[in-house]
C-alpha cells in the first residue's frame, strides 16, 4: 500500500485522466457504484474507476498497480461470491463500455467488455441471429461467456466459449493483447473457461447463428404431480430434437397475469420446453407435459431476445447457489430431485432446476477446459431470497440438494453457478490437467495474481 500521500495525487490524476467516473468513499454516488447482484456481499473499495475506453482501462490497472492495490473487475455484477468487488482496491467497473456491433455477412458480433445479455440479444435480433446467451437479460456477457456459458439454446448452438471467436484483454502490466485461434493461441484457449484469471476482456467476438423464429411451451402444476412432470419432460428431451432445451422448475408461484391469484405465493412446478423452431413443431413435442394434470399452459412463438428477459430475477436480494452435473436423470434421480423441494424456501425467489445438455455441448470441441461438457443431465439449486433470518435456511436447503444427488453426480461443474466452494472444486470446475496447464497461462500473463477476485487460478 502506497503512502497516503502519494495514494491521494494518484487519486486525484486518476480524476483527471479517466474519461469516465471516479469514485472513492465519501463521494456521492459512492455506495450505489459498490453495490452488485447478490444483496449478501458489502464491500468497500478504495476506488471505482467506471471506464468508458480500452485506455481508461489501461488507466486504471496502472493505477492499482503503482499503488499496490488489488483489483477487481465488474461486468454485469452477477457473480454470486461477489468477485466484482473488493475491501480496500480497485475495481475496473466496465458497465460503460456496452456497444455491441453486429455483422451479420459474418454471422459475428462484437460486444464491448461491459455488456449484458440484453444488450447483445436486442442488437442481433433484428437480423434474425442470436448465440447462446445467459438465462438472465442481465447478466454480464464477458463474465458469462469466458466462464463457459450455458443457456436456453446451448442444445442447438454450443456452450458460448463454443462461439468465442476472439477476445481483446488487458493485462496486468497495462497491455493490450488480442487472443484468436491464429493469435496468442494459449491465452485464446486458457479463455474458454479459465474466467478473468489472464486480463479484463474489454470485447469479444461471438460466432452468430439463424434464428428467425422461437418458440416455447410451458405447463405450471401442483407439486404433487412433480415426479410425473419431470419423467415426461426428460422423455421429450431425451428421445427429441436439439432444438429442445429448457428445464423443469420448482419456483414460488409468481404474480404474474398467467398465474391464477390462488397459486401466487404457494409451491408450483414447471416444465419448460425451449425450441428453435416454429410453434407448431414445439406444440406437437409437448404434447406429454400437456396430458399431465396442470394448472397452466402457454404454448407460443416469441422473439427470443423478449424470451430472454422472462426469467430476470430483481437486484437487492440474497443469493446462494451451486450445481452438480450428473450421469443421467434416471427415475429415482427425478424422485429425490422432487422431494427436494418440500424444503425450498416458500414464499421466494428460490429455483429448484433441473435442465438437460447434450445435443451441440456434448458434440462441441473436446479441448477447452470445461470438462462438464458431457453431463446429459445438471441440477441448479438457485437460492435467491429477501430476508436475512432466512440465510441459514436458504444455503442449508442449497446444500442438500448437492448432498442428495452425489450418486449421479459426474464431480464436474460449471464454476459460473458457484461461489468458492473450496479448492478441490476449483479442480473439479476446470479438471486436474486442464489447471496445471491454464496455471503456466497465468503465470505468462499474470504472475504476481493481480487478478485474483474470481474463480482463482494461481501462477505456476
Amino acid at each position: 500500500m502506497a503512502p497516503l500521500s502519494k495514494a491521494g495525487t494518484a487519486l486525484a490524476a486518476l480524476r483527471e485522466d479517466l474519461a469516465g467516473e471516479v469514485f472513492a468513499p465519501g463521494d456521492p454516488g459512492y455506495d450505489g457504484a459498490r453495490t452488485i447482484f447478490n444483496a449478501m456481499i458489502d464491500r468497500r473499495p478504495a476506488v471505482v474507476a467506471q471506464c468508458e475506453s480500452v485506455a481508461d482501462v489501461v488507466t486504471a490497472v496502472r493505477f492499482a498497480r503503482d499503488l499496490d492495490l488489488h483489483v477487481a473487475v465488474r461486468g454485469g455484477g452477477h457473480s454470486v461470491a461477489g468477485m466484482s468487488l473488493n475491501d480496500g482496491g480497485v475495481v475496473v467497473d466496465l458497465r460503460r463500455m456496452h456497444e455491441v456491433s453486429v455483422h451479420p455477412a459474418a454471422k459475428a458480433v462484437r460486444v464491448g467488455g461491459g455488456a449484458v445479455m440484453s444488450h447483445l440479444d436486442r442488437a442481433c435480433q433484428p437480423y434474425g441471429l442470436a448465440t447462446t446467451g445467459g438465462r438472465a437479460s442481465t447478466t454480464g456477457v464477458g463474465g458469462y461467456v469466458l466462464g463457459g456459458g450455458t443457456g436456453w439454446v446451448d442444445r442447438k448452438f454450443g456452450l458460448a466459449i463454443d462461439n468465442l471467436l476472439g477476445v481483446e484483454l488487458v493485462t496486468a502490466d497495462g497491455s493490450v493483447v488480442e487472443a484468436t485461434a491464429e493469435e496468442n493461441p494459449e491465452l485464446f484457449w486458457a479463455l474458454h473457461g479459465g474466467g478473468g484469471n489472464f486480463g479484463i476482456a474489454t470485447s469479444l467476438t461471438l460466432r452468430l447463428h439463424e434464428l428467425p423464429v422461437f418458440s416455447v411451451a410451458m405447463v405450471l402444476a401442483l407439486p404433487e404431480h412433480g415426479p410425473e412432470l419431470a419423467r415426461a419432460y426428460r422423455d421429450i428431451i431425451e428421445n427429441g430434437p436439439d432444438d429442445a432445451a429448457g428445464g423443469v422448475i420448482y419456483m414460488t408461484g409468481p404474480p404474474a397475469e398467467f398465474v391464477p391469484p390462488h397459486l401466487v405465493g404457494t409451491l408450483l412446478i414447471g416444465a419448460l420446453i425451449t425450441y428453435t423452431g416454429p410453434e407448431e413443431e414445439v406444440r406437437a413435442l409437448a404434447q406429454p407435459l400437456l396430458s399431465v394434470p396442470h394448472e397452466v399452459e402457454m404454448v407460443t412463438a416469441l422473439p427470443y431476445a423478449d424470451f430472454q428477459c422472462q426469467f430476470d430475477d430483481p437486484p437487492d436480494l440474497r443469493n446462494y447457489w451451486s450445481a452438480e452435473y450428473l450421469t443421467g436423470a434416471p427415475d429415482e434421480l427425478l424422485d429425490v430431485f422432487c422431494a427436494r423441494a418440500d424444503s425450498m424456501p416458500v414464499p421466494s425467489g428460490c429455483q429448484h432446476v433441473l435442465f438437460p445438455q447434450g445435443g451441440a455441448i456434448a458434440a462441441g470441441p473436446a479441448e477447452w477446459p470445461v470438462p462438464y461438457r458431457d453431463a446429459p443431465w445438471v441440477v441448479h439449486p438457485f437460492g435467491i431470497w429477501e430476508d436475512p433470518a432466512d440465510d441459514e435456511r436458504a444455503i442449508r436447503w442449497v446444500k442438500d440438494v448437492r448432498a442428495d444427488v452425489q450418486p449421479w453426480s459426474t464431480g464436474a461443474v460449471y464454476l459460473n453457478f458457484t461461489g468458492d466452494e473450496g479448492p478441490e472444486r476449483l479442480v473439479a470446475g476446470f479438471g486436474a490437467e486442464n489447471l496445471a496447464r491454464l496455471g503456466a497461462v497465468k503465470q505468462m500473463y499474470d504472475p504476481d495474481n493481480v487478478f485474483r477476485f474470481n474463480h482463482n487460478i494461481k501462477p505456476a
